[in-house]
């Protein structure tokens, strides 16, 4: 663990856990929170042990299965209930008994939510902070405290908000997180809010910050520029509504632009792998455009950027992709130039400084393709195999004759698929047939059976992604349809490939053929004589 006079403190599992749709069995819970470890942040939310029987269940697991090595788990609750001694309160005894050295409460620092949300008095509210951090700490848990909707209070009364921290401080909290609960505050004026609670109280602030208004991130660097000493945060930004301040878009700015270690380096090295790992926990999809971990953010385009980068890849890259374990990608697509094509064969392991003409010829085909309605920048492995074409190096594995589907429906509703294809491999003509719950689960089946028994390496390939995109056309049923096609070779390797046709199960075929002849390239399998 780093330092104790910052804190990076993540409630993925317990704030991030209230997104929409995000539903995570305790088990998922222990994965991310190793996985939290292994970027080493200082502290792990947990949860709220008492109130969800889920979170109670973590941390009994979490005592005898988690093994943190850099991070410390933290309980979530609130300060006792009013007109109740915090000793006698069972929700607070939930907390006493997690086992977690560090407990978060969260407490009303808006006068209005504590008199007409806790129906309590302003004087009754600070005895419930008051009694439970001091009974807390009296057993020996080091307490934090969640000023809530503290921006907003401070505004309505700031005198009482500044009354909430001092309480919390003489009690014996070691921090006061200033949380922004609504989102919707602009840096400039968060900023002072922070500075002037600094001054008013001699806390040590922290600040949790919600993204409604599309300023987390920058709202939580401001804070830390104005004295704030503990950031909150979400994985992948997760939370409810609009999400929290993204914890690792956070952790980055601090260490790579600010110069502040609050991670260890071969934690924040691991951070796109982590990031996506932590996406595959959740099942929630990956935002490509993710700021330093996503798969598109050091992704290049357009033909004058490539350019560019050719000569510095720094010239339209804000940091090295590989500080944060990201990659520099190039898109070949109909805005690439010559540059752009020769940094993506470069990338796929092709040399194509000294051949002008060549780069020139692919160049004119991607674009020929694109206007007929292809797309390479989601297809790297369509592309390879069409610059392998053109250095006549691509391995044509077998040689397709015909290929036909029936389509069957039945009398109960149901329909069924039967394709047959005709190729000749090794030599051999053959006359393959599958059956399958649509037409292209039929070709595949039946491409399979007509290979399987010359090329056995088929048997690891697996379709894992099908998509349909409907072109802009003036023929209606008629208009230009694509299809990507997503592979694996279920032992984490992954390739798309692309077809684009007037019909879509030609333009399936298409990206399906190529799937299995890329998969057979990618085994290093030398084809067999036609």
């Amino acid at each position: 663990m780093l330092d104790d006079s910052f804190h990076v403190y993540d409630t993925t599992l317990r704030d991030g856990a209230q997104q929409e749709g995000l539903n995570l069995t305790v088990a998922d819970k222990l994965v991310i929170a190793r996985h939290l470890d292994e970027l080493g942040v200082g502290f792990i939310e947990g949860g709220w042990p008492g109130a969800i029987p889920k979170d109670t269940e973590f941390f009994r697991r979490a005592a005898g299965e988690l093994d943190l090595k850099r991070s410390r788990l933290a309980a979530f609750g609130a300060t006792r209930r009013p007109g109740v001694g915090a000793a006698d309160d069972p929700l607070v005894a939930a907390l006493r008994d997690s086992g977690a050295p560090v407990v978060t409460l969260v407490a009303k620092s808006h006068d209005r939510h504590v008199l007409m949300a806790l129906r309590t008095t302003l004087e009754e509210n600070l005895a419930m902070i008051t009694d439970t951090i001091t009974h807390l700490r009296r057993e020996g848990q080091r307490v934090f405290l969640d000023a809530e909707h503290f921006f907003d209070g401070y505004r309505s009364n700031p005198g009482y908000a500044l009354e909430v921290v001092r309480a919390a401080v003489e009690a014996g909290a070691d921090v006061v997180a200033l949380c922004d609960t609504n989102g919707g505050m602009m840096p400039n004026e968060l900023a002072d809010t922070v500075r002037a609670a600094a001054a008013a109280t001699g806390a040590r602030l922290g600040i949790h910050c919600h993204d409604d208004s599309a300023c987390g991130v920058a709202n939580t660097l401001v804070a830390v520029d104005a004295g704030a000493t503990h950031v909150q945060g979400t994985a992948n930004g997760y939370g409810e509504r609009a999400g929290n301040a993204n914890l690792f878009s956070v952790v980055a700015g601090l260490q790579l632009k600010k110069g502040r270690q609050v991670v260890p380096h071969d934690g924040i090295s691991e951070m796109s792998r982590i990031a996506h790992a932590i996406s595959e926990v959740t099942n929630v999809a990956p935002d490509t455009q993710q700021p330093y971990v996503g798969i598109s953010a050091f992704a290049h385009k357009a033909g004058l950027h490539a350019s560019a980068v050719k000569v510095d890849p720094m010239l339209y890259q804000h940091i090295d992709p590989a500080l944060v374990g990201n990659d520099m990608r190039m898109l070949v697509s109909e805005m690439a130039g010559r540059a752009s094509v020769e940094l993506k064969g470069r990338e796929l392991g092709y040399d194509l400084s000294g051949d002008r003409e060549m780069i020139g010829r692919v160049t004119g085909r991607v674009k020929d393709l694109e206007a007929r309605g292809y797309t390479f920048e989601a297809a790297d492995a369509s592309f390879e195999l069409l610059l392998r074409g053109e250095l006549g190096q691509r391995h044509e594995y077998f040689a397709v004759e015909s290929w036909r589907v029936i389509i069957e429906r039945h009398a109960s509703g149901g329909t069924t698929s039967e394709a047959t294809v005709k190729l000749t491999a090794s030599g051999e003509r053959v006359v393959a047939v599958g059956e399958g719950n649509g037409p292209v689960s039929a070709l595949d089946k039946a491409l399979r059976a007509a290979l399987d028994q010359i090329y056995p390496e088929l048997a690891k390939l697996e379709l894992a992604g099908y998509k349909v995109r409907i072109l802009e056309g003036s023929h209606g049923t008629g208009a230009v349809t694509r299809v990507l096609i997503e592979s694996g070779d279920g032992a984490g390797g992954t390739w798309s490939t692309v077809g684009a046709d007037e019909n879509i199960i030609a333009a399936s075929w298409h990206a399906l053929e190529e799937a299995v002849t890329y998969c057979l390239l990618r085994s290093g399998r030398e084809p067999m004589s036609n």
